[in-house]
């Protein structure tokens, strides 16, 4: 994995991580907040599925045994993206589901 790619893969989960962090400590109504982290989630989610998109059309230059070694390193990375891909998906669900009151 090349040192750009990286460093996008951490920052847009830590990005997503203070923002989901920032919105649930932020004083502002239930409502609101879930609207706010919905919105910032599906543009996460789109950012992973764009890098995900890149990840599998730039790996195939290399030759021999660098294409073997970057082959298994863009791998790694799109399973990891592909899983926070899915949890975020998973939170959006979440959020999105009506909250019963006991």
């Amino acid at each position: 994995m090349n040192k750009s790619t990286s460093f996008l893969v951490g920052l847009l989960t830590g990005a997503a991580a203070g923002a989901i962090l920032g919105l649930l400590y932020a004083p502002d109504t239930g409502i609101n907040t879930r609207e706010r982290l919905s919105y910032l989630l599906s543009k996460y989610k789109n950012q992973l599925e764009d890098l995900l998109k890149e990840l599998s059309q730039g790996g195939t230059e290399a030759t021999s045994e660098a294409k073997e070694e970057g082959q298994k390193v863009i791998n790694d990375v799109k399973e990891k993206a592909e899983k926070l891909l899915g949890d975020v998906e998973s939170l959006m669900e979440q959020i999105k589901q009506p909250k019963t009151t006991a």
